[in-house]
């Protein structure tokens, strides 16, 4: 009788059959255990721990000023308008995460799984948005629809000489939800590219309709992605400083900064900002939940194909129609509106006259910022990648932690430890606070590259002659350039849009386009507004298109 074997534990390697002529069990390859349990050496634990500590610098001021008066901050949080705030803002994430996470479920299907025409076009097009910072969407939203605005010009010879009102709830959620969009459809559509078809093909040769098998075989496999791209959106959303202000809703973020800059009280602002630390925690609990442990990759052998696509037919119209109305929303509405602006200031000489040195100091800014959170990345990626442990999970955890917090905690922590300094409202506290809340985006990409490099490499390098930082240096450094650059580009792109941190931390006298933008807006001078936006809309793109380059280079 043939012996029997006992399948591998999870996670314990491919099983291998026992040989046929010697009936003995083969070799059974285990997972890569290179850097588990290996000290790290001192000044990298230094390196990392250096990083740590900048990164978790607002959080702990937060608990230190909260809990140093504690009876101010009580007072603050239960006063009537704060449950208000927070009802307001729960809202309003739930409302912007579901409705984008919503739409881009069919947008990402027509444009992977279809034979929609223009499928690369229109997966294009809902990408673009990313390079419009979401307060520049909410100031092209305000002077077309708003008060003054292109559309009530265009009307009043028609005798309309009021429009609706747009601002408050359900201009925010409409704005929010086109500048959120990207994040959903961007996971979402990778999710689709990435499944197996076999899996829906023999849902129907079972007998269920179209319809029944994406229920039940492809949605389940969209729901990590699904909560990928929701918690993307509820996050940007709780963080979000300019849309609510310009658009006038009470959200934590709006409320924070009107309790410091109405009274500067920094410990009712503590407070408020502490809840909206917990409220972003509490989103990184609901993902996780929503996502689950399952595993949804394939079991059977072979190489994963790609998919039929789907005819269309009689839908093709209607899908044509829904892709047209979210670009036109979503892209072509904010660009269309800020060029006939900004060819209106030329008209009328109102262009802002710091546009040059704006634009100088938001490239300055982004460009320190993205060095140093590429600096502060390396340790921390080596560390998780190569001596993996709980003291490097710790360090790598607070940088993610740090990006959860919206921009307006860490301003407003930044401006509190610095008050008493010479470095108050300088230009080097703004780079700092901007590359320590974006610091896990290069984080991210320069593991996802070191993951990739074979560490005998660096262990080749060390045995002939070179010591550790020389090898990594000279080996591991250049190998993760590609992921190290995304990661630069990724925090570029992000400082380059930041809103709250500029408008506390600039220093005196001191502009960026964002800040630029924001003044103007708030004066209703779109004109004005238009010029360094639709600047601030080209610089981003350069950043943008050179990661989509890249992101198809690998997929190529």
């Amino acid at each position: 009788m043939a012996r029997r074997h006992p399948l591998p534990a999870p996670g314990a390697g491919v099983w291998a059959a026992p040989d046929e002529a010697t009936g003995r069990d083969l070799p059974r390859p285990t997972r890569d255990r290179v850097g588990r349990g290996r000290p790290a050496p001192p000044w990298l634990l230094a390196a990392g721990g250096v990083v740590a500590v900048v990164s978790l610098l607002p959080l702990v001021y937060l608990v230190v000023r909260t809990s140093g008066d504690l009876g101010a901050a009580t007072r603050a949080l239960w006063r009537p308008k704060t449950l208000q705030v927070v009802v307001n803002t729960v809202l309003l994430v739930a409302a912007v995460s579901g409705s984008a996470v919503a739409l881009a479920v069919p947008l990402a299907w027509l444009t992977a799984r279809t034979t929609l025409p223009g499928r690369r076009l229109w997966a294009t097009a809902f990408t673009l948005p990313l390079v419009i910072p979401s307060f520049v969407a909410a100031l092209a939203f305000v002077a077309a629809l708003g008060p003054r605005g292109l559309a009530q010009q265009l009307l009043e010879p028609f005798g309309v000489s009021r429009l609706p009102s747009l601002y408050g709830f359900w201009g925010a959620w409409f704005v929010l939800t086109g500048a959120t969009l990207p994040y959903a459809f961007l996971a979402l559509r990778a999710a689709f590219l990435g499944l197996d078809p076999s899996q829906e093909e023999a849902a129907r040769s079972l007998g269920l309709t179209a319809t029944e098998a994406f229920r039940r075989v492809t949605l389940p496999h969209l729901r990590p992605a699904m909560a990928v791209g929701g918690l993307l959106s509820a996050l940007y959303t709780l963080g979000d400083f300019g849309v609510v202000t310009l658009l006038r809703y009470d959200a934590f973020t709006r409320a924070i900064y009107t309790s410091y800059r109405a009274s500067f009280d920094r410990t009712a602002a503590a407070g408020l900002s502490l809840v909206l630390v917990l409220l972003a925690v509490a989103l990184l609990a609901v993902e996780a939940a929503v996502r689950g442990r399952v595993t949804l990759h394939r079991v059977g052998v072979g190489t994963r194909r790609a998919g039929t696509p789907v005819p269309l037919g009689r839908w093709q119209g209607p899908s044509l129609a829904l892709c047209a109305a979210v670009a036109a929303a979503s892209l072509v509405l904010p660009i269309a509106v800020l060029v006939y602006w900004c060819a209106r200031s030329f008209t009328l000489r109102d262009a802002s006259p710091h546009l040059l040195a704006a634009t100088q100091t938001s490239v300055l800014l982004g460009g320190g910022a993205a060095l140093a959170a590429a600096v502060g990345a390396v340790p921390v990626a080596v560390l998780s990648v190569r001596y993996r442990s709980v003291l490097t999970r710790v360090l790598e955890r607070t940088t993610y932690l740090t990006y959860a917090l919206p921009g307006i905690v860490i301003a407003v922590a930044y401006v509190a430890v610095t008050v008493r300094t010479p470095w108050y409202q300088t230009l080097a506290v703004l780079v700092l606070a901007c590359a320590t809340r974006y610091v896990a985006q290069a984080v991210g990409a320069t593991r996802l590259s070191l993951l990739q490099v074979n560490p005998r490499l660096e262990e080749a390098a060390r045995g002939l002659g070179c010591t550790l930082p020389r090898a990594t240096w000279r080996v591991t450094v250049p190998l993760v350039r590609p992921g190290l650059l995304a990661g630069v580009l990724l925090v570029f792109l992000s400082t380059m849009k930041e809103l709250p941190i500029t408008l506390l931390l600039i220093p005196a006298g001191g502009r960026t386009l964002p800040t630029l933008v924001w003044t103007a807006a708030g004066d209703a001078r779109y004109g004005e507004a238009a010029l360094p936006a639709l600047l601030l809309v080209a610089v981003t793109a350069v950043p943008t298109f050179l990661l989509a380059r890249r992101q198809q280079a690998v997929i190529a």
